[in-house]
């Protein structure tokens, strides 16, 4: 299977490293691919940068999609390119994640239309604001609408990840991963000890 990375300019690192590390624990499972608009350098939010292998008019094929949020979600909703690669390539990927303000991409391109989703708490309305017919989780770790499961912020998204990969690979793939990692599983989407912060974020002017 293939993953794709999407990758804009002030994406948040762990949004996207996150579950990156645990797909790459399946080693040849999945080939793990990047892709922005352009192939290059993109500047992460906290300032390292990421090399992208493909641009939108020659990525492969991808059974999965990643999609990361960070403050550079902003100035994405109004790109045309992204959103357009997003609404031709979503529907054909067997799953759709997002993490954090990433469900406000996918909102925007009208994908999750009729399905719940969640987002980052401390700046739900960013993603709410982007599609009313959306049933928006405002207490979810992530949730699972089949095709598209969205997380909730940062560190939510390596939980929803190991319940894809545990989705998609097995359980015993994902408590593998999840050992391999040293990491403390959240198993429990429902479980959101974050709802409290509620748009308590402050988004840039």
């Amino acid at each position: 299977m293939r993953l794709g990375t999407i990758f804009y300019n002030d994406f948040e690192l762990l949004d996207a490293f996150g579950p990156l590390e645990m797909f790459g624990a399946l080693g040849d499972k999945v080939e793990l691919v990047t892709i922005a608009e352009q192939v290059g350098n993109v500047r992460s939010s906290a300032g390292p940068k990421t090399v992208v292998d493909f641009d939108f008019t020659n990525a492969p094929d991808l059974d999965l999609i990643l999609i990361p949020g960070g403050i550079g979600t902003i100035p994405e909703l109004e790109n045309v390119a992204l959103i357009n690669f997003l609404q031709e390539r979503c529907p054909q990927s067997q799953v759709t994640m997002s993490v954090c303000t990433g469900s406000a991409l996918l909102a925007k391109a009208g994908l999750l239309e009729g399905l719940a989703a969640t987002s980052n708490k401390m700046f739900f309305e960013l993603a709410r604001s982007q599609g009313v017919n959306i049933d928006w989780q405002e207490s979810a770790r992530w949730v699972d609408a089949g095709q598209y499961v969205t997380s909730s912020g940062v560190s939510a998204g390596t939980d929803m990840a190991l319940a894809v990969i545990a989705r998609v690979f097995g359980a015993e793939q994902a408590e593998r991963v999840m050992n391999y990692a040293e990491y403390q599983w959240h198993r429990d989407a429902d479980h959101d000890p974050f709802a409290q912060l509620l748009n308590q974020g402050a988004l840039p002017e």
